[in-house]
């Protein structure tokens, strides 16, 4: 079985390590558990893992976030991965710090990249994993907030979140989306 792991985030050196860019993020502890890389491919970096006899084809788009849809969709097609296998990776300020979320469909919550994959993929009905960057902003300053870094006293909990996110996209390839909200949802 094959399955699109969609890490959301912006490429360029200035977007590192910011809060915007978690999906990238995790998706880069995965690969180094996982001792695979990252090459640079159509519309995204692309690694290739197996786990447990499944394929996992993780991607970060490399069309920056507002246009993350375009990666998404071309992996789906060119991998022939049904969207019930997609998990989209992203980040959520409407959780604490350091939360995850699982869901199998919803709204795009007014996240610029989940309202460009519902666009071009014509639904909402796929599975997604939101981490929490808390909304820790003064009026008029979350674009600043979001593109920023970690704080320090986010920092030193990161590895630890990273670390179960990875766990709760291996347990989504290997028991499904239900077993796995019930194992991880509120972590």
């Amino acid at each position: 079985m094959k399955y699109l792991i969609a890490g959301l985030g912006n490429i360029g050196e200035e977007y590192n390590q910011t809060r915007h860019n978690i999906g990238f993020e995790i998706l880069d502890e995965l690969a180094s558990s996982s001792g695979i890389f990252f090459e640079s491919s159509r519309y995204a970096s692309v690694a290739e893992m197996r786990y447990k006899g499944r394929t996992l084809i993780l991607i970060k788009p490399s069309t920056y976030m507002n246009l993350s849809g375009k990666a998404v969709s071309f992996w789906l097609q060119a991998e022939k991965i049904p969207v019930s296998n997609l998990m989209v990776v992203t980040d959520d300020l409407n959780l604490p710090f350091g939360k995850i979320r699982l869901r199998g469909k919803g709204s795009d919550g007014g996240h610029n990249g989940l309202k460009h994959i519902n666009q071009v993929l014509g639904r909402q009905d796929y599975p997604r994993l939101r981490f929490g960057i808390d909304d820790r902003f003064h009026k008029g300053r979350q674009v600043d907030y979001v593109l920023g870094k970690w704080s320090a006293e986010e920092q030193p909990q990161l590895k630890e979140r990273l670390d179960i996110c990875t766990d709760a996209i291996k347990s989504f390839t290997t028991i499904g989306l239900e077993r796995t909200m019930g194992s991880f949802n509120g972590k």
